[in-house]
């Protein structure tokens, strides 16, 4: 398609949130282009809607080529997740043309994570679900595609689901390096711990009643992480941090990280608790 400066935005920067987009500047003079041009319009129809192609006449949008800095054509610019990535100045042999955009092209795993992302922006969690299975469908061992999943499947109270799925998580997500995983995982131990334990109310009677009860603070906790509050979890893990740091192996601190990832949707609350720990620590 041609685009224009009135255009652009739509035609190149929103849509290579979407799908990688070569943006070839040309003119109807410029002899190069004029081979250029046919083989890139060959190579998007090969790839059937991996990339997309979007023109440039310089004669007739001067100002989007001075924003390029666009001195000699054809000059092709590549824009992926909304910015310029890469490009190149004249007319590339096929083999090196085919080399360039092959750069660009996410695999097809992920490719269905990130159009299992779009889905989710506009609201449509059977099409993320089904994006992010056929992700992991083209490759099992995607994990980033795998959190995803877990966290849509928790999100929607499918707990069995979402432990099935963590149970095929690769050995090196599970070692407890990948802040998602540790998120994930606090709020699956939180639901299994909250199916054992008492009423809230009654746990909130244990801790009023006794304020030093340390492991009545951490079962609230957990319910509370159960039921998303958050705020009311943090509180009382800060309780236990600032009361004894080496009850259950420092339980208080670690818990509120993987909370902060938990409730990373709500950065003013997290901002708001990370202070206070910092200062409860020093």
């Amino acid at each position: 398609m041609d685009t224009t400066l009135a255009t652009f935005e739509k035609d190149v920067i929103e849509a290579s949130l979407m799908q990688p987009v070569l943006v070839d500047f040309w003119a109807p003079w410029c002899g190069p282009c004029k081979s250029l041009g046919p083989m890139l319009e060959k190579l998007e129809q090969e790839h059937a809607g991996k990339w997309k192609l979007v023109k440039v006449n310089v004669d007739e949008n001067q100002q989007l080529a001075a924003h390029f800095q666009v001195r000699s054509i054809p000059h092709v610019i590549a824009f992926a997740e909304g910015q310029a990535v890469d490009q190149f100045i004249g007319v590339l042999p096929e083999g090196q043309l085919r080399e360039f955009i092959d750069r660009l092209v996410p695999d097809p795993a992920q490719a269905e994570r990130r159009a299992a992302q779009f889905a989710l922006e506009e609201g449509q969690t059977g099409e993320a679900l089904d994006h992010l299975k056929a992700a992991l469908a083209l490759d099992p061992g995607y994990d980033d595609a795998r959190l995803d999943l877990i966290e849509l499947l928790i999100a929607h109270d499918r707990v069995e689901d979402a432990r099935a799925e963590a149970e095929l998580l690769s050995p090196k997500v599970k070692q407890g390096v990948d802040p998602r995983y540790n998120a994930l995982k606090t709020r699956l131990d939180a639901l299994d711990v909250a199916t054992d334990l008492p009423p809230t109310d009654a746990l909130e009677a244990r801790v009023a009643a006794n304020p030093g009860d340390l492991e009545a603070r951490f079962d609230l906790a957990n319910a509370l992480i159960a039921r998303r509050d958050y705020a009311g979890a943090l509180g009382h893990l800060l309780e236990i941090v600032q009361r004894d740091r080496s009850f259950r192996e420092d339980i208080g601190r670690k818990t509120m990280l993987s909370v902060f990832d938990l409730a990373a949707h709500q950065p003013e609350l997290v901002s708001q608790w990370r202070r206070k720990l910092s200062a409860a620590l020093n």
